[in-house]
């Protein structure tokens, strides 16, 4: 399977379903640079908790619908979960 992230996003991950063997590839993050062409995921900074605080608000949206909406929520390798991971986002907060 090609590892090349869909249009628009910047990272890609290949996950393998434990049951059926076959793989999935899931596209996260924005691609490009920030206006001042630094990266734009910077963990640790005001930017870092708005997006942690905004991310976190899907995530509980996601859950209190339930159903597969709530499944997918917890998911680890969902686009959700993953761009929180390179966030450092514990919680609402940004950790550097």
């Amino acid at each position: 399977m090609k590892k090349s992230p869909a249009k628009g996003k910047r990272f890609v991950k290949v996950v393998t379903n434990k049951k059926t063997g076959r793989k999935k590839k899931v596209s996260f993050g924005q691609a490009g640079k920030s206006k001042k062409g630094t990266d734009r995921i910077q963990p640790g900074t005001k930017k870092g908790n708005s997006y942690c605080a905004r991310s976190l608000g899907i995530k509980k949206k996601m859950i209190k619908k339930g159903g597969a909406a709530a499944k997918k929520a917890r998911d680890p390798n969902s686009p959700n979960n993953l761009s929180r991971k390179k966030w450092k986002c514990v919680g609402k907060r940004s950790k550097r």
